[in-house]
């Protein structure tokens, strides 16, 4: 008896001296904050290879993430039960996961691994997005209507806040060893993108349109979450990102806003969504006649946002003035009372970003708009 103790002693020493020389993963990053007290943003930046940044941005967000993941399910499943359950969850993530590519798919099993939770559940509320609905809201202005020739561009996400994304707000830098550098503001976990910024200057955003009607959704295609990652990490102008939509299987309804900051390249288009209608994809530029909110269309401008009047007229009166401060004032004037979630406004010329969350249930456009300048963190 003494012998075989000894011999299980000896086992497990050796079994230790092997699991402390095995190869650990490096975590290729850091995290750090932005403003204070209740405004405060965490800012994880990481760089390497998709799983690589996975990974960091998951161990470093341990215990952000399990806590935002699993409200933002409880929250679903609760809300909407049915649309929500996990069986639909799992068929929504079988329909669309042809379409994204294999480097989100790598992120999002690093990102698992560094913290430590089931990859299933990940994908799960990553598909809580896909399956949702929501209202936002896009303005971009470049050249003429801007005080200094810069292209400012801003999304306002009005989403569910008692899901409590607000409570775990986070910006990620992405610096890949393939692709270009791009910040997302996001929530601790959810690694898709609904907005974001990449060092040549492109921004995106997005306003939901699927009505309640087109429920269950025909999601054999592409969700603009994922697309936007895609073109965060690709796009070097507007006119690339314009072809590269045009190529896309897109799913569901809803506008898109693309800007380019870039002196040689500057501008911004509003594209229409409709799947599955017979027109897929309708594009405006800035003072287009055909416009859906023509004749109140303005030069070096696009627009669509939950309260188009007011927006007309701020765009109207201060055209050749706007900065980032005008387009913090106009962002908050057309935010949805009650169910605004988080807001940016980006200079899309000299990288920087102006972002608000919700506190608790009081609307992001309440909160200060907290500055970061992206070229602090991509050098």
């Amino acid at each position: 008896m003494i012998f075989q103790n000894w011999k299980y002693c000896v086992l497990f020493l050796a079994l230790g001296i092997l699991l402390s020389c095995a190869p650990s993963i490096p975590v290729n990053g850091y995290r750090t904050t932005i403003g204070e007290g209740a405004d405060e943003i965490t800012v994880v930046v990481v760089h390497g290879t998709p799983y690589e940044m996975g990974f960091a941005l998951g161990n470093l967000l341990k215990k952000e993430a399990s806590d935002c993941m699993g409200y933002f399910l409880k929250a679903a499943q609760t809300e909407l039960p049915q649309r929500f359950s996990d069986e639909k969850l799992d068929s929504a993530w079988m329909s669309v996961s042809p379409y994204i590519h294999q480097r989100f798919k790598d992120e999002l099993r690093g990102f698992a691994d560094g913290a430590k939770l089931d990859l299933k559940q990940l994908q799960r509320t990553h598909m809580i997005p896909v399956m949702g609905d929501y209202a936002c809201s896009g303005v971009a202005v470049w050249g003429e209507a801007t005080a200094d020739g810069h292209l400012y561009q801003f999304r306002n996400l009005d989403f569910y806040k008692k899901a409590r994304l607000q409570d775990y707000p986070v910006i990620a830098i992405y610096l890949p060893s393939d692709g270009i550098a791009h910040a997302v503001p996001t929530f601790a976990g959810y690694i898709a993108a609904h907005t974001g910024m990449n060092a040549r200057g492109i921004v995106l955003g997005e306003k939901g349109e699927s009505p309640e009607s087109d429920f269950p959704f025909d999601l054999d295609g592409t969700h603009f979450t994922t697309l936007f990652r895609d073109l965060l990490y690709d796009a070097q102008s507007l006119p690339e990102l314009i072809e590269r939509v045009k190529s896309t299987k897109l799913i569901k309804r809803y506008h898109l806003y693309f800007g380019d900051g870039q002196p040689e390249t500057m501008g911004a288009v509003k594209m229409l969504v409709f799947s599955p209608d017979s027109v897929k994809l309708t594009i405006w530029q800035d003072n287009d006649p055909t416009d859906e909110v023509a004749p109140n269309v303005l030069p070096y401008t696009i627009y669509y946002t939950m309260k188009n009047d007011v927006a007309f007229r701020h765009l109207s009166q201060n055209t050749g003035s706007y900065d980032s401060e005008k387009m913090i004032e106009l962002s908050k004037a057309v935010a949805d009372e009650g169910g605004n979630l988080v807001n940016i406004v980006y200079d899309a010329t000299s990288l920087e970003m102006w972002i608000a969350y919700a506190e608790k249930q009081q609307d992001a456009s309440s909160r200060p708009y907290i500055h970061l300048k992206m070229t602090d963190y991509i050098k």
